[in-house]
């Protein structure tokens, strides 16, 4: 019966176990996590009658992993859609509130750009791709492709809502591989758009159902934590919380040692490494310094998550839509606002609004060291300004998260081919998690199987 050690709980290492625990019943799989709990940034927790999630709110159909995975956990039913008003997002721009485009008509009548940048969209197709296979950062591509207003306008608004980073720091090839890739293949984002549209169409005449958008928003009425719980029940042997991993090594008989604090041991046939890069960077030290300094060289950005709760007659503005970003480049106290009542039924209380904040982000680091009171100020004069909201709020969480959100700097790519390239000197050794292929839920949870995969050709000598 082979043995497999997990570190970390998170998203990423849950599914991964459940991966693995459908491909090889037999093994014994061992998830360790040095938290109080499980489940990382992903949690929910109702208090006064608001139900606050401690980072993603929920998680796109973009991708197949994470629905998938829901049907496989019997929860499909229970996937919750957001409210028609998520389609709607703002940008703060010029101290204002302005909804972002939806369609053609609101593209050209949009304040947020000139018409040069507009007629440089509507002829996107026609310039030709670049031919070069060197890095380029995100504000590049989209400067290249379309305008400068562009990439300072709404480029950053895009990075700024995902990474919480600089997009003229960022490479567009790991962060938004998918739109990279439509160029390289189709020559044009608009071009690449419109095959995947004429794809879409094709799917849905063959499979009898109306076309998808692609681009639903999806959670629990509980909260993601429901799909947290519910992946954890599935588990033959339940993760073991509390349990600090210092180190891995090989031990003298082929197999794992994995050394935790005091004399916690566990030995194991594979280890995987589902934590933080700079965790990982710490438990691989002793084993390979080369492969640590390449996981520690990633860095990561501060989340603080504020969430505010309103009586619904204090607060002037519709809250029409899923909320609204303040670009990076203004250096402001807030990267933007959820308006979590407006996408999710039964989020805030009887009569109330339930708005959370997120601050920090690469350019505000030092947001992170900022008390409550402080955080709780500068959040309620952006609402003053941006909603009109005078009044106190009626209930208030923080929660903290000061390496929350890894960044794919320019080499990224390069980066994630040498630690893999490192990893794979380990047999028995594998590291997955958001810091490598993709940061969103569907990125942890595609790679979960990917790793899954991996670890059970290994394991049945394959890869031996």
């Amino acid at each position: 019966m082979p043995r497999v050690v997990v570190v970390g709980a998170g998203i990423s290492g849950l599914a991964t176990a459940y991966a693995l625990q459908k491909r090889i019943p037999s093994a014994e799989i061992l998830p360790l996590e040095s938290e109080s709990r499980i489940g990382g940034t992903i949690w929910s927790e109702r208090r006064d009658g608001f139900l606050v999630e401690h980072g993603p709110n929920g998680f796109l159909d973009t991708k197949p992993s994470t629905v998938q995975l829901c049907r496989d956990l019997e929860l499909d039913d229970a996937l919750l859609p957001a409210g028609p008003a998520a389609r709607h997002r703002y940008l703060f721009h010029n101290d204002r509130l302005v909804r972002l485009p939806e369609g053609i008509w609101s593209f050209l009548t949009t304040p947020l750009l000139s018409w040069r940048s507009k007629w440089a969209v509507l002829t996107e197709r026609f310039r030709p791709p670049r031919m070069e296979d060197a890095d380029e950062s995100v504000h590049d591509f989209f400067r290249r492709r379309t305008t400068e207003e562009i990439a300072e306008t709404l480029a950053d608004a895009l990075v700024t809502g995902i990474h919480a980073g600089d997009p003229k720091m960022l490479s567009m090839a790991a962060a938004f591989p998918r739109l990279a890739a439509l160029e390289k293949e189709h020559g044009s984002l608009l071009r690449g758009m419109k095959h995947l549209a004429r794809e879409r169409r094709r799917l849905a005449r063959e499979t009898r159902r109306p076309p998808s958008s692609g681009s639903r928003i999806l959670s629990f009425r509980d909260g993601l934590r429901k799909l947290i719980e519910v992946l954890q029940s599935k588990l033959k042997t339940p993760p073991l919380v509390g349990a600090t991993v210092k180190r891995v090594f090989p031990n003298e008989t082929g197999q794992w040692s994995v050394e935790g604090q005091g004399r916690d041991r566990w030995a194991a046939d594979a280890v995987i490494l589902a934590c933080p890069a700079y965790r990982q960077a710490e438990i691989v030290a002793d084993l390979d310094p080369e492969l640590a300094d390449l996981l520690r060289g990633i860095a990561y950005a501060p989340a603080i998550v504020v969430a505010l709760g309103y009586r619904r007659e204090d607060v002037p503005h519709s809250l029409d839509g899923f909320g609204h970003i303040v670009p990076q480049r203004h250096r402001a106290d807030l990267l933007g606002s959820q308006w979590c009542s407006s996408i999710f039924p039964d989020r805030a209380a009887p009569g109330c609004v339930l708005l959370r904040a997120i601050c920090g982000g690469w350019h505000r680091k030092d947001i992170a060291a900022w008390d409550d009171n402080r955080l709780l100020e500068a959040v309620r004069q952006h609402y003053r300004h941006a909603l009109g909201i005078e009044k106190p709020p009626v209930f208030h969480q923080i929660v903290r998260w000061p390496l929350g959100i890894p960044q794919y700097h320019l080499g990224h790519v390069e980066r994630v081919h040498r630690i893999e390239k490192c990893t794979a000197k380990h047999r028995g050794l594998f590291l997955t998690g958001n810091a490598l292929h993709g940061v969103a839920m569907n990125d942890c949870t595609e790679q979960a199987e990917i790793t899954a995969g991996r670890v059970a050709a290994y394991l049945a000598g394959a890869d031996r």
